[in-house]
């Protein structure tokens, strides 16, 4: 292969911008072009394709979000919409595709697969929800920053002896909240992989209310529910006074973590190199902090299982 291109698709995630970064400057290293596909699968079809040299990619590693834009696209989605962009990649002599971003990005990438274009899937998204891999780009700095959140709010919270429900971000995976429950010592954590009778949260206030406790951290993940609906339930038991906080696409900007920057930088070389292996159809994960790359079948197929050792190890916590 001589010409390789790099999208990047849904939700924006910290590290987005190395992972292209890496993507460019290992298709130089192996004396490849590399062109960038701008405003995702909707630039794809429109041919909004330019190409990427190492100057393109200079002073980027640091910056949240994504220079190659994103959006949604219900036109990609009909075969029409699909062969369209085959044949933009073709015009340009494009020969494989790296396409970073969730599981509704990888579906995309693997109908260009069935069409008879080589792809390769980059996890980009702070959810963590994609099956095969630890970790995807952006989670761990969507952590720090609600783990940061939480400790400011956790001193207001103290000096006005509140109880604080806190909502973050995650779609349906629990993995955000749990975390950042667990690091930020959260006395209830509300995940949707795991049932929590409303009288248990209840209880676990009273108990801390009567070893002299004078405030709470509650977290409750999107996929769960409103915060606002679980402070009217606590304040109805309780008559407490309660705030909330919603997050919200905070969690998805600021610069990313050294983490994520050094994930990132191992996925998207690896993903030009599994191009140039003549893999395709593939997704680049890391298991036990080791590069893999797994059939998008084989990642698509399965549901994310959140680790609820993890919770329980929270539970005993904050007792």
């Amino acid at each position: 292969m001589q010409k390789l291109a790099v999208l990047t698709s849904g939700g924006d995630s910290p590290g987005m911008n190395a992972a292209v970064r890496a993507a460019v400057r290992r298709a130089a290293y192996h004396g490849v072009q590399m062109y960038g596909v701008y405003h995702g699968y909707e630039g794809l079809m429109k041919g909004d394709i330019q190409e990427m040299t190492l100057g393109s990619v200079g002073d980027i590693i640091q910056r949240g979000g994504t220079i190659l834009y994103s959006a949604r696209s219900e036109a990609f989605k009909t075969d029409a919409g699909q062969q369209k962009a085959v044949e933009q990649l073709r015009k340009f002599g494009i020969e494989g595709l790296i396409v970073i971003g969730g599981d509704g990005s990888f579906r995309g990438a693997q109908k260009l697969t069935e069409k008879g274009f080589p792809t390769i899937g980059v996890p980009g998204t702070i959810d963590n929800d994609i099956p095969c891999t630890d970790f995807t780009i952006g989670f761990d700095t969507a952590l720090n920053t609600i783990v940061e959140a939480i400790d400011k709010i956790r001193d207001t919270a103290t000096s006005h002896e509140r109880t604080y429900i806190i909502e973050v971000m995650g779609r349906d995976a629990g993995d955000l909240a749990l975390w950042a429950g667990l690091a930020a010592g959260a006395e209830s954590i509300i995940i949707p992989e795991e049932s929590q009778d409303m009288n248990d949260i209840i209880e676990r206030l009273h108990a801390g209310q009567r070893r002299g406790k004078k405030h709470s951290i509650i977290i409750v993940a999107e996929g769960v529910g409103s915060a606002a609906s679980y402070a009217e339930a606590i304040t109805k038991e309780t008559g407490w006074e309660t705030r909330v906080t919603v997050l919200g696409h905070i969690q998805r900007g600021g610069s990313p973590t050294a983490m994520d920057r050094m994930l990132a930088s191992r996925m998207g070389a690896a993903a030009v190199d599994l191009l140039l292996e003549g893999k395709k159809d593939r997704m680049v994960g890391i298991q036990n902090n080791q590069i893999v790359d797994v059939d998008f079948n084989e990642a698509l197929s399965q549901k994310h299982q959140l680790d609820l050792s993890v919770y329980q190890l929270a539970r005993t916590l904050s007792i």
